[in-house]
Order: structure tokens, then sequence, then C-alpha cells
């Protein structure tokens, strides 16, 4: 009776799943039980952001990805909470980026980064490259390399997040490409400011240095300000620079995707692969260079985007199956560190060639 049960629950739970990730009804209404999901990821995200303010250094979306894996893996998850568990790792991440665009202004980044930025191109090719080179020897499945590429070229958790919809990788992949990426966030925020004391970096070349191979935003804020004020100014502009090249990647990878289909011989549409969240990010961050919104506005906006990415992470998490993982082996760790490696090698020899320390 408990099987019979529990079967007609899962069954219930994936066919509400595939409704809502549909579009839910004709009438456009979302099933009642898509909130039981959303308020426990939403729990969740509280407790990770205040432990991502006590601890910035790791995050709240690393707090909420790694604490919402620990509950399913341990308490585990009931079959009531999936289907706002995948809405919100699927639609609320995709307004998440939305409102991160209201946070940049191309126009200031461009014209303070272009210093940086054929710096920035060189490493994030070589951030793709060795993921395609590197991924294939280790054989890493190619959805796990493009995440693991993207994270490390562009900035973390952000550029994968702006991945999944595009690519659609399974949970656990997102899961597993977040962690490592975080893992080398870590590292880097320990040994970077030694390394640039050693090699007597100047600031703006430990800033440039820390900002195009450091992956995360909060890490390259952490390791650079602590080498001193002027690398820490420097490298987050050097950041936000790389973090527009989010947009010009999904482009890639919406054409590699269609093309794939296309081979494959399933039915596709270009105007069904376009990341529409993308466009919106654009028109945002547009509208945040007008400079006609109020800073008391960005500022709530700003607030509302780090939210739902870390509710939509703790969504991720609390769907990640540790099992499933830990059959993906110890290549993408491997993956990560090879790649990581190859970025910060390749900014610094950049740096030595052009004499920019």
């Amino acid at each position: 009776m408990v099987a019979t049960t529990l079967h007609q629950q899962t069954t219930q739970a994936s066919a509400s799943i595939k409704k809502t990730l549909e579009g839910g009804k004709a009438s456009g209404e979302l099933p009642p039980s898509i909130w039981f999901g959303i308020v426990l990821a939403a729990a969740l995200a509280l407790v990770s952001m205040l432990l991502g303010g006590w601890m910035p250094t790791v995050g709240g979306p690393v707090f909420a990805i790694v604490l919402g894996i620990i509950i399913r893996n341990t308490a585990g998850v009931l079959p009531l909470f999936q289907p706002g568990l995948a809405f919100a790792s699927k639609k609320v991440l995709q307004w998440s980026i939305i409102l991160l665009g209201f946070s940049l202004s191309f126009g200031q980044v461009v014209q303070a980064g272009l210093e940086s930025l054929w710096v920035t191109l060189i490493t994030i090719a070589a951030a793709f490259i060795a993921a395609a080179v590197l991924g294939r020897l280790l054989g890493v499945t190619d959805k796990l390399r493009a995440l693991i590429g993207a994270g490390t070229a562009i900035c973390g958790g952000s550029a994968i997040a702006a991945m999944v919809p595009i690519i659609k990788p399974e949970d656990h992949e997102t899961a597993f490409a977040i962690s490592t990426i975080f893992l080398f966030n870590v590292i880097a925020v320990l040994i970077f400011p030694f390394f640039g004391h050693l090699l007597n970096m100047s600031d703006t070349g430990f800033g440039l240095w820390a900002g195009t191979a450091i992956n995360d935003t909060s890490s390259v804020v952490a390791a650079a300000f602590s080498y001193s004020n002027e690398a820490g100014e420097y490298a987050t502009i050097v950041k936000l620079t790389r973090a527009t090249f989010i947009i010009p990647i999904c482009i890639v990878y919406v054409f590699l995707e269609a093309r794939r289909q296309k081979q494959s011989g399933s039915n596709f549409s270009i105007m069904r692969l376009i990341p529409w969240f993308i466009i919106w990010f654009v028109c945002a961050s547009a509208v945040r260079s007008t400079g006609i919104l109020p800073s008391e506005v960005l500022n709530l906006l700003h607030v509302s985007a780090k939210f739902l990415m870390v509710l939509a992470l703790a969504a991720i998490g609390l769907s990640s199956n540790m099992r499933v993982m830990a059959k993906t082996g110890w290549q993408p760790v491997v993956l990560g560190l090879g790649v990581w490696v190859v970025v910060a090698l390749t900014s610094l020899g950049v740096q030595t060639y052009s004499g920019a320390w």
C-alpha cells in the first residue's frame, strides 16, 4: 500500500512538473502545489543569505546549493515539493538573470575596462579550449564541460545559471559544476595574494590577474582588496567587463544547440532556443545605463536579483541526487582544476609579455 501510494505521488508530481515547465494550464494558471516547493526554496535561500553575509568569501549562492544537496540526500524531499522546485530552478533562475541586468551599465564597464578587454578575451578563449580538450580526454559529458568552461571563463555561478536554460543539463550536472567552481574560488582567495606579492605585482597588475582568473565576483573582491584598495577597485571593473561576455557566449550556444538538434533529426525551432531572458537582460542593462532609475530602485532590484538567484540555486540543490553525482566521478573536479590553472597562467603570461606588471 505504501509503495503504491508513493508511486502515485511520484507520478502525479512528474505530471505536474511537466505541465509547469510547458506553461501550466491553458489558462496560464500554475498548479497550486507549485508554491510548496517555492516556499521551501525561499526559506533555504533566506538562511543561505544570512550565512553568506556571515561568511562573504563563501557567499549565499554556494550555501544555498550545498545546504540544498545536504537536505535532499539526508532528510529527503517529498514529491509534493518537486513541481515548485522544478519551476524555481528554471523560471525563477531566468528572472534573476534579467534583474541582474540592472546592475550592469555597459557604458561605464566598457569605458573603464577597455584596457583589460584583450586580456579578458584571451583568457576566455583559453578557458573554453582547455575545457573542450581536457574534458574530452577525461570523458566528461558535453554539457558538464560547457558549464565548467563557462563558469571558469566568465563569472562562475552566474554564467552557469545563464547556460542552464539553453543547454538543459541535469540538475546534478549543474550542482557539480557550481560546486567545482566554488572549490577553486576558495583556493584562489587564499593563494592569489601570496603569489601576487611573491611575483612583486603592481596593484593594477594584480587587479587584472584577479579579475580575469578568479571566477566569482565575491572571491575576486575578497582576493583583490586583501592585496590593496587600488587592486580591489581595478579588479572589480575587470570582473564586470568580463561578466558582460555572458551574452555573446549564450548566443553562441543557442546556435550550437540548434545545429545539434538539426543533426540529430529532432524537430527544433531557433525561436524556441533563443534565450529570451538574455534579451531582457540586455534591455535591463540598457535601462540601467540611461540613469533614469534612482539609486534606491537599483539597490532594490540588485537585492531582488541576488535573492532570486539564491532561491533558484537552493531549488537546484534540493533537486540534486548525490548518488547520481557520485557516478560522475572525479573527472569533473580535475577538469575544473585544469581549466582554472590554464586561465590563471594565461593571464599571467599575457601580462608578462605585455609588461603590464
